[in-house]
């Protein structure tokens, strides 16, 4: 597709595919080492209280030192596709 090595110029390459020049160099970032931590704490939890949603992993996380948000800890769970179980309405 974009060839760093060819003779037309990458501004020119990027013009005829329709892309902007970040998408080119953009090189996405892995988890942080605390993100992952965290992941493992969260789901340390969720395997044992699996009825708990974020305000409780917030709570019991709090309780245990960590200095956290609801959003990021949300966004966590969003990330590894957790969800509190919960009764359906009858």
């Amino acid at each position: 597709m974009i060839d760093r090595n060819d003779s037309l110029p990458m501004t020119r390459q990027c013009q005829l595919l329709s892309l902007n020049r970040s998408t080119v160099y953009y090189q996405p970032k892995g988890m942080s080492d605390e993100d992952m931590r965290l992941m493992r704490r969260i789901d340390e939890m969720h395997l044992k209280r699996p009825f708990y949603g974020s305000r409780r992993i917030l709570d019991w996380l709090w309780e245990e030192g960590e200095e956290i948000n609801r959003k990021r800890v949300q966004r966590l769970m969003r990330k590894m596709g957790i969800t509190a179980l919960y009764p359906n309405p009858a």
